[in-house]
C-alpha cells in the first residue's frame, strides 16, 4: 500500500505591472534550472502559461498547475509582485503553498534590474493574513536561484505532511484501556485538520480475525516473519496467529479506507486482547509501521497521527515509545559520564513492549510481554519484538489536542546512545540536551501523555513548520530550550 504522498510543486512567478516582467521570467527560469541541477526535477513544474500580473492571469495559472497535477504551490516573487493576485492564487489553490522572493543579482544592475521583491514579500504576508490564507514562508524567504531551490526542497516534506493530513483516515479499535485517560483524544481537532476518524469496536476486529482462520496467505506471511526474525525467532509457535492478525488488519484497512488515500491505525492491545486473541499484537504493529502504515498501541489516536506525520516528513520508519524510566546513577557513572556530553538529567529510557520495527533495533528477539505475564498466563502474552534501539540521531515529538480542544505539540532533538540498556522490550537510552527542564516545563507543564513519536534523524525544523502550518499556535509548540533560556513557568531562582 502506498501510504505517503508524492509532491509536485507548481512554480508560478508573479510580477507587478509597473516592474519589468522580464525580471520574473528570467529569475523563474534560473530557479528551475538550479533546482534540476541539485535535486529531482520531477519534484517541480514550471508554469509557462503566464507571469501573474492580474486576477485573470491568476485564473490561467491556477488552471495550468491543476492540469499539470501539482498538489503544492510555490508563489515566486520575481519582483515586487501583485499583492492581490498572488494571494488570491494561494487562496484558491487546493493544497499547501509557499511564498519566496528573488534577491537582487548585481550591484552593477540596480536601476532596470532591481526587482524589490524584498519589499513585496511584506505586502504578500500582510494580504495572506487579511484573507486568512495559510502559507509557508521560509525563515529567510529571499534568495538567489540556488537559495530558492533549497527553500523549495525544504518545503517538500512539509507539503507531504499537509497533503497527507488532508486525506488521512485514522482507524481505531476499542475504547482506551482503563487508567489510560492520558491517551484522551478529542476528535474535533482531527476534523479541523482534515483528518477522518473511524472508531470501531474491538469485538468487530475479533470477529474479522476469526474469519481469517485458515487464510491461504498465512504461510507466506509466516515465511516473511521467519526471514525477518532470523535467529531471534524465539516463539515460532505464535507466528501463524500473528500472520492471521496482520492479514486481518490489512484487509480491514483496504475495506474501510473509503475515499481517503492514507491510513493510520490506533490499535487495542490490553487488557482483554491477550486472553481472547491469544497473543499480543506488538510485532504486527511494528511490521505495518515499517511498511508505512503507522500503528499505535493502547488506542492512542494522536500517537498514530504523530507517527504518520513522522513517517511522511522523514520518509522512514518511526516508532511510538513511552517516555519511560530514568537511567540509574551507577549506570550513568559507569557507561555515560565522561564518554558523552550529557548530564544524568539529560538521559532517560524510551520503551515500549515490542512495537519498534526490526530494522530500527540493533538486535531483536521474539518474546513474551513481561509486564503482562506477571498477571496472565505466559502463553497469551507472546508477540513482542524485543531489542535495543539502534544508536543515532532522533527527534522525539507529539501532536496533541487537549481535553478542552487546544491543539499543541512538542519537539525535541537528540540521540539514542550506543549504550546497552540491560532491560526488556523495545528500548533505548535517549539523550536530549536539557531534557530534565524540558520534561518538567513542557511535558509535565503541558499535560502531555507518556507516549511520544520517534523519528530516526533530526527533523525538528520540518515538524515545527508543519505544526505552524496546520494551525498550532506558536506559543503551543514546546521544545527543549537551551541552557540559560528560561521557560515561562520556570523558577528563576
Amino acid at each position: 500500500m502506498k501510504n505517503t504522498p508524492k509532491i509536485k510543486v507548481g512554480i508560478v512567478a508573479v510580477s507587478r505591472d509597473c516592474f519589468p516582467e522580464s525580471l520574473s521570467v528570467g529569475r523563474r527560469e534560473a530557479l528551475v534550472r538550479a533546482y534540476g541541477e541539485k535535486y529531482d526535477a520531477g519534484d517541480i513544474y514550471e508554469c509557462p502559461v503566464c507571469i501573474v500580473e492580474s486576477e485573470l492571469h491568476m485564473v490561467q495559472a491556477l488552471e495550468d498547475v491543476r492540469a499539470a497535477g501539482c498538489n503544492a504551490l510555490c508563489v515566486y516573487l520575481g519582483n515586487f509582485g501583485p499583492e492581490i493576485s498572488e494571494t488570491l492564487l494561494a487562496k484558491h489553490f487546493h493544497g499547501p503553498k509557499m511564498f519566496i522572493a528573488a534577491a537582487e543579482e548585481s550591484g552593477e544592475d540596480l536601476i532596470g534590474g532591481r526587482g524589490d521583491a524584498y519589499c513585496g514579500m511584506l505586502n504578500a504576508s500582510y494580504n495572506l493574513k487579511l484573507r486568512n490564507v495559510r502559507a509557508y514562508i521560509p525563515e529567510y524567504p529571499v534568495g538567489d536561484a540556488e537559495d530558492c531551490a533549497d527553500m523549495i526542497h525544504e518545503f517538500i516534506p512539509i507539503a507531504k505532511a499537509v497533503v497527507g493530513l488532508s486525506s488521512l483516515k485514522i482507524i481505531s479499535f476499542g475504547p482506551r484501556p482503563m487508567n489510560f485517560l492520558a491517551c484522551n483524544a478529542p476528535i474535533k481537532q482531527l476534523y479541523n485538520m482534515g483528518v477522518e476518524i473511524e472508531e470501531n469496536s474491538e469485538l468487530d476486529l475479533f470477529e474479522a480475525f476469526h474469519k481469517h482462520a485458515g487464510d491461504k496467505r498465512i504461510p507466506a506471511v509466516v515465511k516473511e516473519m521467519e526471514e525477518e526474525l532470523g535467529q531471534g525467532n524465539r516463539k515460532p509457535e505464535i507466528l501463524a496467529k500473528l500472520a492471521q492478525y496482520e492479514l486481518t488488519l490489512k484487509d480491514w484497512i483496504q475495506e474501510h479506507q473509503g475515499y481517503r488515500e492514507y491510513v493510520a491505525v490506533a490499535g487495542k492491545c490490553w487488557p482483554a486482547f491477550q486472553t481472547q486473541f491469544g497473543f499480543v499484537p506488538c510485532y504486527v504493529n511494528s511490521r505495518l509501521t515499517a511498511q508505512g502504515i503507522p500503528v499505535s498501541c493502547e488506542v492512542d489516536i494522536y500517537g498514530a497521527l504523530s507517527e504518520f506525520l513522522g513517517t511522511v516528513v522523514s520518509g522512514d520508519t518511526v516508532t511510538l515509545l513511552d517516555i519511560n524510566n530514568s537511567v540509574p546513577k551507577d549506570m550513568y557513572d559507569s557507561e555515560i559520564k565522561g564518554r558523552f556530553d550529557y548530564t544524568l538529567k539529560d538521559v532517560f529510557m524510551g520503551f515500549h513492549c515490542g512495537n519498534t520495527a526490526a530494522g530500527k533495533l540493533a538486535f531483536c528477539e521474539m518474546k513474551n510481554q513481561l509486564i503482562m505475564a506477571r498477571s496472565l498466563p505466559e502463553e497469551v502474552t507472546q508477540g513482542t519484538l524485543e531489542g535495543d534501539i539502534i544508536p543515532g540521531d532522533i527527534t522525539f515529538f507529539r501532536l496533541q489536542s487537549t481535553a478542552d480542544n487546544v491543539l499543541r505539540a512538542y519537539i525535541a532533538q537528540g540521540e539514542v546512545l550506543p549504550v546497552a540498556t540491560r532491560s526488556f522490550g523495545s528500548i533505548g537510552i535517549f539523550a536530549i540536551p536539557e531534557m530534565g527542564r524540558f520534561y518538567r516545563h513542557v511535558l509535565i507543564e503541558g499535560n502531555y501523555p507518556h507516549h511520544g513519536a520517534v523519528a530516526f534523524g533530526h527533523f525538528g525544523k520540518e515538524l515545527f513548520e508543519v505544526f505552524r502550518y496546520i494551525g498550532v499556535p506558536a506559543g503551543e509548540i514546546g521544545y527543549n530550550q537551551p541552557k540559560g533560556v528560561r521557560y515561562p513557568a520556570e523558577n528563576p531562582w
